[in-house]
């Protein structure tokens, strides 16, 4: 047998050796707290965003928001990773300044209001390891109503007078998170 035949045999082996392994890789099911993602401007032909929020969103499933995210503790707000929020630019959450970059957005729900606190940590899972200590902004925030039921925890952001607004909305607690320019 040639030398570049016995070459081009074990080329073709371990090739099969790699392909059938690719097809044999087992991929995991859907996760049962989605990741999405809102910003704005919410228009994706718009390139010039002011913010992004990437975050899982877990159900009700019968059970209430307080089971979920419990009054008077540190919640990830979402499930599973921490939700991450990227300002593409400066923004202030109530007197408090916070440079352009990515941060880590945690809050702290209670019956009438949330705190909402934006961290400097990144690639959190959970918030079992938050660290006050690394806080950059914090603001309290009323609760109000909403008169439909999410099932699924929700945020989407709106335009405000001088700035935006980081709508959170799960069964009927609705929480505005103000951020201005």
């Amino acid at each position: 047998m040639k030398k570049s035949t016995i070459i081009t045999t074990i080329a073709f082996a371990v090739t099969m050796l790699l392909s059938s392994n690719v097809n044999a890789q087992k991929f995991p099911d859907l996760d049962k707290s989605p990741m999405d993602a809102a910003s704005y401007p919410n228009d994706y032909k718009v390139s010039a965003k002011i913010a992004k929020i990437t975050y899982s969103r877990p159900q009700l499933k019968g059970r209430s928001v307080s089971e979920l995210a419990p009054n008077g503790k540190v919640w990830r707000t979402g499930a599973n990773e921490a939700a991450e929020i990227t300002f593409y630019k400066d923004v202030k959450l109530g007197d408090t300044k916070i440079k352009a970059g990515t941060y880590t957005l945690f809050t702290i729900p209670e019956k009438d209001s949330y705190t909402v606190i934006i961290s400097k940590d990144l690639n959190v899972w959970g918030s079992y390891n938050y660290k006050a200590e690394n806080d950059a902004a914090r603001l309290k925030v009323p609760v109000t109503e909403g008169t439909e039921s999410l099932e699924a925890f929700s945020m989407v952001f709106t335009k405000a007078d001088k700035g935006i607004i980081l709508n959170l909305g799960w069964d009927k607690v609705r929480v505005a998170i103000p951020f201005t320019e």
